[in-house]
């Protein structure tokens, strides 16, 4: 059988109104994203200096705490601290996947301060794999912070010396307490006269 041929126009569907592949991985050299100019953090150290000086402001911490008082697994606070890091120019991704153990091993010592019973990954019950970025993570370092997550105690060499005691040596009390209000006394009150 053999076609015939038709009047009717063939119309097409595809629209060439739509970007260049890989036109949005392409940004104006002079004025190039956070993350596209060199790291603030290259040093460990440092990095996590930074972080415990975040994690311990008043409304940070108080937001932290309730979170993994609410059951906010450790590792996705971990995950989220640590993207929004790098995607202010904070570290590269190298050091941002470096960070993530000792993060939360940090959160974990704040938890332990507020004598909260941490969750560190979601499907931690379930013996599902852990993952970070989407990056199946080693199992034996999460079998050790769950370890020290049941035992409530960090193992010593898993943060720097000074990181720990500056944890050691916040007042959980001061950080999640109302701030105190000046009360002003009306003179002309029946409460106020003496």
């Amino acid at each position: 059988m053999a076609m015939q041929p038709t009047d009717t126009p063939i119309k097409s569907t595809v629209s060439l109104n739509r970007p260049i592949p890989g036109q949005g991985l392409t940004n104006d050299p002079d004025s190039p994203y956070p993350w596209e100019k060199a790291p603030e953090f290259v040093d460990l150290d440092k990095s996590l200096k930074y972080l415990l000086e975040i994690i311990t402001q008043k409304e940070a911490y108080a937001s932290l705490i309730s979170m993994m008082d609410d059951g906010v697994p450790l590792m996705e606070i971990t995950q989220v601290l640590l993207f929004q890091g790098f995607t202010e120019g904070k570290w590269n991704p190298d050091l941002m996947m470096i960070l993530a153990e000792p993060l939360c091993y940090m959160l974990l010592a704040l938890a332990e301060r507020a004598d909260i019973d941490a969750v560190i990954y979601d499907g931690e019950n379930e013996d599902q794999n852990p993952e970070m970025f989407n990056v199946e993570m080693q199992k034996d370092k999460f079998e050790k912070l769950s370890n020290a997550a049941k035992k409530n105690s960090i193992p010593s060499g898993v943060l720097p010396v000074d990181i720990q005691e500056k944890i050691e040596d916040i007042e959980v009390s001061s950080l999640l307490a109302q701030p105190e209000q000046d009360v002003d006394v009306d003179n002309n009150s029946l409460l106020g006269r003496n």
